[in-house]
């Protein structure tokens, strides 16, 4: 599987990018799936269903299905958050993985850059960010995009990826 990240900091459009690459790439016939990394507590499920239930009563793991979805919860009770590596070898094999997050982290990545979230460019320090997608123009050693312009980001990650 091909696998190709997007990162950043808070509010410089990570998902919004993430997003629109799915749309993309998926629009020309790829199979991709997603994997993005939460810094804070996350939960899908919600007190009250029967799957919350479950996992209150202490199941390491539960899956929900139905007609339109499958969704396993793994509750790490303790243990060390898996690793990209662990992650990535529990999914399904699709044309293409972006993940969102995870920058530190060396798989190819771009970064989302907007100067209104105040943050510095990751990218000088990183040799895995292969670009950065901005909403200023940036001098830097390696290819700078609108962050806007979806195609030519797309286009870029499948000429990295031989997609």
């Amino acid at each position: 599987m091909k696998i190709y990240g997007v990162t950043g900091w808070k509010n410089n459009g990570k998902t919004g990018l993430m997003e629109r690459l799915v749309t993309h790439f998926t629009g020309q016939g790829l199979t991709v799936s997603t994997l993005k990394h939460a810094h804070h507590e996350t939960d899908v499920d919600h007190p009250g269903t029967d799957s919350y239930r479950h996992r209150r009563a202490g199941a390491q793991e539960v899956v929900l299905a139905s007609a339109q979805r499958v969704a396993v919860m793994h509750e790490l009770r303790g243990a060390p958050e898996p690793s990209l590596i662990d992650l990535l070898a529990r999914m399904q094999p699709v044309d293409l993985i972006l993940v969102e997050g995870y920058k530190r982290e060396a798989h190819p990545k771009i970064e989302a850059y907007r100067t209104a979230a105040g943050q510095p460019l990751i990218a000088p320090d990183d040799p895995s960010i292969r670009a950065v997608a901005s909403d200023i123009p940036l001098d830097l050693d390696r290819p700078v995009f609108d962050l806007e312009n979806t195609d030519a980001i797309a286009d870029f990650i499948a000429k990295e990826l031989n997609l």
